[in-house]
């Protein structure tokens, strides 16, 4: 059985007593914490890595922000938040955006896409679809998000139609018709919960004949040879088995598949740059990055 590390175990008793969860105080409210928390225990989150220049913008019609470090080097990362398709956006996952811009040297587009419930599947895929597209046809990118953003960068992954250099994965999103079995291992006391997960489902899936989509469900899908892919996990979450499973599916299409298994810590991990096994997992998922670009 998983074990959490100690400071990951004390995290995720504090976000449990500061917060209540999203299924009980509803989409507005939790919303209202994010913005309130973002920006909070700065020892967690660390501090912010300098950029030339930030600005938002408008892509393809969908609001994004721009983060271009010193001395960009051509190539964009297009990265769509975490937040399960119904809170965050791209205040909530500056920090990792700026963190993988910096050790790059790569402009991150971090795209603002349309909430559940105000926008239920497929709003949010037609968004960064859409930005995806445009950046595609003037440079190289790679897709990348974390957990349901992880899903988009998924679904964006598998089209035909899309030149990408590569998908980065953390911990996505890759089934919703059906529970893992680390739903059940995972499913209270490890930051996200099971019934967490099944509300955003519910929220941004409401007709449940649609779950089973290849575009809901990209574990589903019938997969071919695709770009280059690096699935960070985190050990200790609902999402885990899924995340696996997804990994294995794209190795045994062709894909050249990087596995990156985080032991001991939570869903989220990879938004608290301060923390040591964060740190470490942005470095080696900036070093494939910087290779994918290269190659």
């Amino acid at each position: 059985m998983a074990t959490l590390r100690p400071t990951w175990r004390l995290l995720t008793w504090l976000a449990t007593a500061l917060d209540r969860p999203i299924e009980v105080v509803g989409p507005e409210t939790a919303r209202r914490n994010i913005r309130k928390n973002t920006g909070s225990f700065k020892p967690i989150f660390g501090p912010p890595a300098v950029m030339a220049r930030v600005s938002d913008e408008q892509l393809a019609n969908v609001p994004v922000r721009r983060y271009e470090p010193p001395g960009a080097r051509p190539g964009v990362i297009v990265y769509f938040h975490g937040g399960g398709w119904v809170v965050g956006d791209v205040t909530s996952h500056e920090l990792p955006c700026r963190s993988l811009a910096a050790q790059t040297q790569r402009t991150v587009v971090s795209v603002d896409y349309r909430l559940a419930p105000e926008h239920p599947f497929p709003a949010a895929i037609d968004d960064a679809r859409a930005v995806t597209s445009q950046l595609a046809r003037e440079q190289r990118v790679v897709v990348a998000g974390d957990s349901a953003g992880g899903h988009l960068a998924a679904v964006l992954a598998r089209a035909p139609d899309l030149p990408l250099a590569g998908q980065l994965l953390i911990y996505p999103v890759t089934d919703c018709s059906k529970e893992s079995g680390s739903y059940a291992r995972f499913g209270a006391g490890y930051f996200l919960t099971s019934a967490t997960m099944r509300y955003f489902i519910e929220t941004f899936l409401p007709d449940a004949a649609t779950r089973a989509h290849p575009d809901a469900s990209p574990l589903l899908a019938t997969l071919h040879q695709g770009p280059p892919a690096y699935v960070l996990l985190a050990e200790c979450d609902v999402l885990h088995d899924e995340g696996l499973a997804y990994a294995e599916k794209l190795r045994a299409a062709g894909t050249d598949v990087t596995l990156d298994e985080v032991k001991g810590v939570i869903h989220g991990f990879f938004s608290m740059q301060g923390m040591g096994e964060t740190k470490a997992a942005t470095a080696r998922v900036s070093q494939w990055l910087r290779r994918v670009f290269d190659a």
